[in-house]
């Protein structure tokens, strides 16, 4: 460690983060000078290890405007592990201590050694700074490939009213698709599970009552004007639903004109990720969360969404992070 400078950057050397070239230009990412600019990276947040005067890792914390706690965003390291836990470790003393870290990987990260190899440094040192893996997310997107032909069994309606969700949302003892979770927590401290629609502010007519012999069996909540088009939230009474409740979410989404729609599912509901594939969607990237050892419990109380979120708790991080 003689060799190595560990340190936050200063005002006005952003520059020097993106001298390090990015080992996974294939991920879809908000750059750094964005989050600069949006005010969700800052430079006493990002943390480089220089070795000879290069930087051989890097770590930044995003904090958006008026989120709860930050969350390392961005790791790279192209050195051994010891040398990224220890800018972790100095970075976590100056921040107030460990804070989540969610490691982005393309998909099938596993199956891919070009990506284990990129990968295996940062997440070793994660390990060795005192982080947990604690659960994988997967991202996938659907991008205008025919949707399957209903059956005929379920027809679908808007719901009615709020009411009407959280009695449905109460019904679903776990949700098939959560897009968004990580942000919706950090951010406004809600719990996309439980309470949606503390985070998804849109009209109650954005929600789709899946019916069977006229018995509600499942409803799709969609965001149109997030960062992206989101099927946001998936709650199933019936199974045999899940599909035609995803094309049709994606249809009303179609027919407002997205050409894309993005939906986050846990890795370990292969069903739900296989049902999405058969209605078009592939998968685009992972995201593996990182707890600290003696971190909290994984979804802190609702808080008030932040200020200025308007339509949807989504809109308001456009070009602060990606979902």
């Amino acid at each position: 460690m003689t060799d190595v400078v560990i340190r936050p950057l200063v005002a006005g050397e952003e520059s020097l983060f993106d001298s390090m070239p990015d080992p996974l230009p294939q991920l879809r990412k908000v750059s750094y000078a964005d989050g600069i600019a949006g005010g969700g990276y800052r430079p006493e947040r990002t943390w480089v290890a220089l070795r000879a005067g290069r930087v051989v890792g890097r770590a930044a914390w995003l904090l958006p405007p008026g989120a709860v706690a930050p969350w390392l965003e961005r790791f790279d390291l192209d050195a051994e592990p010891e040398i990224g836990a220890e800018l972790l470790r100095a970075a976590h003393e100056a921040l107030g201590g460990p804070q989540r870290y969610y490691a982005a990987m393309p998909a099938h990260w596993r199956r891919r050694p070009e990506v284990l190899a990129v990968m295996e440094a940062p997440l070793a040192a994660a390990r060795l700074a005192g982080l947990v893996e604690h659960r994988e997310r997967v991202r996938c997107s659907w991008a205008g490939t025919p949707l399957p032909a209903p059956s005929g069994r379920y027809t679908f309606r808007p719901a009615v009213d709020a009411a009407e969700i959280n009695a449905m949302v109460a019904r679903v003892a776990e949700p098939d698709v959560l897009t968004g979770m990580e942000l919706a927590r950090a951010v406004g401290g809600v719990d996309l599970a439980t309470d949606p629609l503390a985070w998804l502010t849109g009209p109650a007519g954005d929600w789709r009552i899946a019916m069977d012999a006229g018995k509600p069996v499942g409803l799709a909540g969609t965001a149109g004007d997030a960062c992206y088009p989101l099927l946001a939230y998936l709650g199933l009474l019936d199974e045999a639903a899940r599909g035609e409740l995803i094309a049709e979410a994606v249809r009303v989404l179609a027919a407002g004109g997205a050409r894309e729609v993005v939906a986050d599912v846990d890795a370990h509901r292969v069903a739900v990720v296989a049902e999405l594939e058969r209605t078009g969607f592939r998968q685009l990237r992972a995201r593996v969360l990182f707890e600290p050892v003696a971190a909290a419990p994984a979804d802190p109380p609702a808080t008030v969404p932040a200020a200025g979120a308007e339509r949807t708790g989504y809109g308001l991080f456009h070009n602060l992070v990606e979902l």
